[in-house]
């Protein structure tokens, strides 16, 4: 979603800054290794970061016509994040897309193992009974793809600078999201 469907407005340094993290370190991951009252503040830091960038979120170029056309062809949607989920709607609803989405499918760290474990990915699978043959994942970093491939699907990595760094993860590299248009 953020830097996918939203242009890209985390600075994940300064977020681990703020939260007193090593530079470069997962942030989920490392708040799970924290003594249990430290992990408590850190996830409530991390909690107030992102709901602020949350209601900055503005739609990426394209993907209203991106997400119209797969409406259209009545495919399924879904949001698997990182964020929690009142953050992902939050989201989604700063930048005008919140209507392309049931609300019971923006699945976040509450609801599954976050990415880069598949869970998520097969949970909706199972929600949808869809073949893996017949779903796709579209993300714009590691773990996003990487979930998507360890599930056994289709992964297509949106790098708007087309650098494409993890080419053993990737299906598909698109460097606009309008690129997404011709393979519905």
């Amino acid at each position: 979603m953020d830097g996918t469907l939203t242009l890209p407005i985390h600075d994940f340094e300064w977020i681990r800054g703020e939260i007193g993290l090593d530079t470069g370190t997962p942030i989920l991951e490392a708040i799970e290794n924290m003594p249990r009252a430290e992990a408590e503040r850190a996830r409530q830091r991390l909690h107030e970061l992102e709901m602020e960038l949350a209601y900055r979120a503005q739609p990426q170029p394209g993907v209203m016509e991106m997400l119209e056309a797969l409406v259209t062809k009545k495919r399924n949607l879904a949001i698997l994040t990182r964020n929690d989920e009142d953050i992902g709607h939050t989201t989604l609803k700063a930048a005008g897309l919140d209507h392309y989405f049931d609300s019971q499918l923006v699945i976040g760290r509450e609801t599954c193992a976050p990415k880069p474990q598949p869970d998520g990915v097969h949970y909706l699978l199972d929600i949808w009974q869809a073949p893996k043959s017949a779903t796709v994942i579209v993300g714009d970093y590691l773990y996003d793809i990487q979930a998507g491939f360890e599930a056994g699907i289709s992964t297509v990595h949106f790098d708007r600078l087309g650098k494409f760094p993890w080419p053993q993860y990737t299906h598909h590299c698109i460097t606009s999201i309008e690129e997404i248009l011709p393979m519905i």
